[in-house]
């Protein structure tokens, strides 16, 4: 599936002339983006569920024996 996106601006002068040319190509879709702002911006708040954790996975307990030496 391939996605043609047009910003919101350009709407009006696009999607109508898009839709007729991609018309016959089943693999594009066109589709006008909405987004109102960036949620990647320090003060956005974004989907508002991100859950800041350590993915690291914790580290063993206890001593590690020592090698075997010849």
């Amino acid at each position: 599936m391939i996605y043609c996106v047009i910003p919101q601006p350009l709407e009006s002068e696009l999607l109508d002339k898009l839709r007729r040319y991609y018309a016959d190509d089943p693999n594009v879709t066109v589709i006008v983006d909405r987004r109102r702002g960036s949620r990647r911006e320090r003060h956005s708040a974004g989907g508002g569920k991100r859950e800041l954790r350590d993915r690291r996975r914790p580290r063993v307990t206890g001593e590690l024996p020592g090698l075997a030496t010849d």
